[in-house]
């Protein structure tokens, strides 16, 4: 071979060892920026830049850690913060300029990887790499921004309350309703009316069903309705569920009331429980459909087929016996359908929801739908639960998940719902409260749940309305 072939053949191998070492440095540099943003640019002589870049990232994990740490020591911390508008906006507008300027980095390390010397396939390679990187992290602190955003839209469209209510006797108790204003209804009457009486240092919760024709219902003395009706809500037709349509009726009766059907409504399962109600929160029915598709569905055993429709509409399909995960569609009928059954029976469906959505809905769900979560609750939801409380309830509900649910129900044979003895309806409430308060369910009930799967509707509607632990039943 001549020595021009060899001196060809040496320049072709040293060319090409050439480019691959301006790959792999060109590659280096955006694997630095991923890994340590500002890191490449340091490297490069970028001095100035690369110092400030690393500086704000170490400071982002050390910000990072100490979140952490607080989620682990102090998850109330977290909450708040989580729930303040002025942190929220504080880091949605730090996460957007992270992420514009991650972005930069990425575009600065493929310009000093010298693009334009690479062969074209690495050239090809490295750009579409770089551009990767800009996309997955920038577009990850973006969406970040937009998430944050849609939790400072929900709190303040529902959480719009500035009232706070301290607990009483050491229990908060949040009046709990589902209606339903849509197409063919005069007015809002609530088709489910629960309190959840919850321990303020525990969280361990007793719920309190109230039948939607509970008669009679007392007013505390000196209110606007006690006035109108000292002997109770006796007129024709009017039962608990009708208090409020009556107030809204009549809002010139309560001059400076910004809400006199829930104010009254509060007022008199005040005076029938003897429990003070700190909070409401009411669930539109639509939107309860929707915020059960937006989680996935929820797990529950449906102990026999449940009509959908019915009571002045055709029945269309049933909720099929069995233990599955409902849809939205399936689950809002197996709490409000009573075509089958009584009203007694749906409030027992009513609770094993509740319990089941309380002990499903975990961190990671919520987190990973977020803005469903929060469109369809900004249609379901309404509550004047203030903003400044989110953090202790966000807490208690994370105690409730771990603790026993109790349930006491305010039905026949116990009470006669036409004929309500309130004495005895505020013994039965403060009997379940203490027992609540003194002692834990032993056992994980799984055997009593199967013995009342087997039982009829009536039977183990019985049990549900009256359980000391929720979960051992439904």
């Amino acid at each position: 071979m001549s020595t021009a072939t060899w001196t060809a053949a040496g320049h072709d191998s040293c060319a090409a060892d050439s480019a691959r070492v301006m790959f792999r440095r060109a590659l280096t540099l955006v694997l630095m920026t991923l890994l340590v943003p500002g890191s490449a640019q340091l490297v490069m002589g970028s001095t100035r830049v690369g110092r400030l870049a690393v500086r704000i990232w170490l400071a982002v994990l050390v910000s990072v850690a100490l979140l952490m740490a607080m989620a682990f020591f102090n998850r109330g911390t977290v909450f708040t913060l989580a729930t303040s508008p002025t942190f929220l906006w504080v880091a949605r507008a730090g996460v957007t300029i992270l992420g514009a300027g991650w972005a930069l980095l990425f575009l600065d390390a493929w310009r000093l990887g010298s693009p334009l010397d690479l062969r074209r396939t690495h050239r090809l390679v490295m750009t579409g790499l770089s551009s990767a990187m800009c996309v997955v992290t920038a577009g990850s602190l973006f969406f970040s921004a937009h998430l944050m955003a849609v939790q400072q839209d929900f709190m303040a469209t529902v959480f719009g309350s500035n009232v706070v209510s301290l607990a009483d006797a050491g229990r908060y108790n949040v009046l709990l309703l589902g209606g339903d204003s849509g197409d063919g209804r005069v007015g809002l009457r609530p088709d489910s009316l629960s309190v959840a009486s919850i321990d303020a240092e525990t969280g361990r919760t007793v719920l309190v069903g109230l039948p939607r024709n509970l008669a009679d219902v007392p007013f505390p003395e000196g209110s606007v309705m006690h006035e109108q009706f000292p002997h109770g809500f006796d007129c024709e037709g009017c039962y608990l569920n009708g208090v409020n349509t009556w107030a809204e009726d009549h809002k010139e009766l309560f001059p400076g009331v910004n809400e006199p059907g829930m104010t009254a409504t509060k007022q008199a399962i005040e005076e029938a429980t003897g429990l003070r109600i700190n909070y409401y929160a009411m669930v539109n029915l639509a939107g309860f459909e929707s915020l059960v598709d937006a989680v996935g569905g929820v797990r529950i055993h449906v102990p026999e087929d449940v009509p959908i429709g019915g009571i002045g509409a055709p029945v269309t399909g049933y909720v099929k016996a069995g233990t599955r995960v409902l849809d939205g569609k399936e689950t809002l009928w197996f709490a409000r359908s009573r075509v089958a059954n009584n009203d007694y029976s749906r409030m027992a469906r009513q609770k094993c929801v509740m319990s089941a959505m309380l002990q499903q809905l975990d961190p990671r769900t919520v987190a990973f739908n977020v803005q469903q979560i929060a469109a369809s609750s900004k249609q379901m939801l309404s509550t004047d639960l203030p903003r400044s409380e989110l953090d202790t309830f966000m807490e208690l509900a994370l105690q409730a998940r771990a603790a026993k649910v109790s349930a006491v129900s305010i039905v026949p044979p116990a009470i006669d719902t036409y004929d309500p003895d309130y004495d005895k309806v505020r013994r039965m409430v403060d009997k379940t409260i203490a027992r609540s308060e003194s002692s834990a369910a032993a056992g994980d009930g799984s055997a009593r749940r199967k013995r009342l799967a087997a039982k009829p509707d009536k039977a183990r509607a019985a049990a549900v309305n009256a359980t000391k632990d929720l979960s051992s039943v439904c």
